[in-house]
Formats: structure tokens, sequence, C-alpha cells
């Protein structure tokens, strides 16, 4: 009888490891921001302010993009020497300059709003006090990425709504399970000329940028095909930023009409 006890203690041990050692999603975010500078850096940031140079199949420019706590985003490309912001949140509304016209227009009330939802919640890192934005995460398990073993992992966002209807949203991550970094995000895109479209985002070159660890070196790819590349060469954490630069010039055209 004691043998049988041994051994189906032993069983129970072997059953029980396994899951006491599994890696959990939260446990994974947990290690990816201590690899990266930790959840004190993390929070202490409220700009960020990112230089560097974008090849969009095959023409090369300038770039700055600039994000804040409170949600406002510019992003500002020198085009053969021309300056403008083809993307920017004010707050409250979403606008950019047509390419046509030179003049900034706001986008929908649609897209103003789905931003809102999501994207202006996400600073600095859309997992960073995910639960607070109303998003949830999924360990979908482990899967190689060219080569490097990962945990994916679903960030569940918040309902946008499309052409009136409001639909899922959801990313998928892959975290390099050796560094706990995200090499790889694979979305869809959700609306517009190219809904349906697979967009995967690489990651890497993860440099120190202030008192944390940030990617330096961004693909893009649609639907298998590199689309853009991104090279970072200076990244600034905390700096002084000027407000003017996220608010729609006046006198310029009124919201987008689709």
């Amino acid at each position: 009888m004691k043998t049988v006890k041994t051994l189906f203690f032993a069983l129970l041990v072997l059953a029980i490891t396994p899951m006491a050692t599994a890696q959990t999603a939260d446990e994974i975010l947990d290690n990816y921001f201590e690899n990266t500078g930790g959840k004190d850096a993390w929070n202490a940031i409220k700009s960020i302010k990112a230089e560097g140079k974008a090849d969009f199949g095959g023409q090369i420019f300038n770039f700055v993009t600039t994000l804040m706590l409170d949600g406002r985003m510019a992003i500002e490309i020198d085009l053969q020497g021309q300056t403008f912001i083809p993307e920017a949140f004010d707050g409250e509304k979403q606008w950019r300059t047509n390419f046509q016209s030179m003049k900034a227009e706001a986008v929908d009330e649609e897209t103003s709003t789905n931003y809102k939802r999501n994207e202006a919640n996400e600073f600095p890192d859309p997992f960073l006090n995910y639960s607070d934005n109303g998003y949830s995460i999924e360990l979908l398990g482990e899967e190689i990425v060219e080569g490097v073993e990962t945990y994916k992992i679903k960030l569940n966002k918040n309902p946008i709504v499309v052409d009136g209807k409001e639909e899922d949203l959801f990313v998928i991550y892959y975290f390099d399970k050796e560094n706990f970094v995200p090499i790889l995000q694979e979305s869809t895109v959700p609306s517009g000329p190219q809904k349906g479209v697979k967009v995967e985002t690489t990651f890497s070159d993860y440099q120190e940028a202030g008192d944390i660890f940030y990617p330096y070196s961004v693909g893009i790819k649609y639907n298998g095909q590199l689309a853009q590349s991104i090279s970072i060469e200076n990244i600034e954490i905390n700096s002084e930023i000027e407000d003017a630069l996220f608010v729609m010039p006046e006198g310029e055209t009124d919201e987008k009409k689709d």
C-alpha cells in the first residue's frame, strides 16, 4: 500500500509541476516590462519623440513621431524638402494633410471615435495597464517565428464602429521566449479601401531610450509584401513639446467626406 501511495503522489507532482512552471500571459508581460526598464520607468513616461528615416517603396524620407500621455499624436515627414503632417490627433479628433491640396483636413467622425477608444489610450505601450483601458489578453500558446521560439498573445481591444456597425478588434503579438520582447505583431485592416488586408509589423534592434528599451527597427508588411521599413535614429523621453504641434491649422478644410 505504501508503494502505491508513493507512486500516486509522485504522479501527482509530475502532473502539477508543468502547470506551476508554465508562463501565464500576465507573467510574460511582467517579464517584458522588467527586461525593458521596469514598470516604474514606463509609467513615468509623459512623452516620446522619435526621429529617423522611413523607406516607403524605395522612397526614403525623414520623419518625427511625437506621442503624448494624454493621447495626442503627430507624425511629421520631410519629403523632397517639404515638411507636413500626414497624421495627427489633437485629443478629440484626428486630422491629416491632404497630399493633393497640401491643406489640413479632419478625418471622419467614425475614424476619430475609434482612435479615441483604442490607440489614444495605449501610450506608451498597449500592454501597460491594459485592463484600465478595457482591454483583455489571452495566451494562445507557443509558436516559432522565423526560427525564434515565441509566446503568442492576443490583445483584445475595445470594439470599433465600421460603417455604423460595432465590430470586435484584436491584435496578435509574438514575444521572444528568451528576451520576453515582442518581435511580431499581426492585425487586419478593419475599415476603408484596404479592409481585410493582413498587416504584419516586426520589431527588432532594441536599444536604450532614456530609462527603457525600445525597438529601433520596424518593418511593415501588407499581405506578406514589405511596404515600409522604419529606422529610428534618436528617441527623446519627456522632452518639451509645443502644444501647437497637435492643433489643426485654422482656416483649413472641414471634415473629410468619404
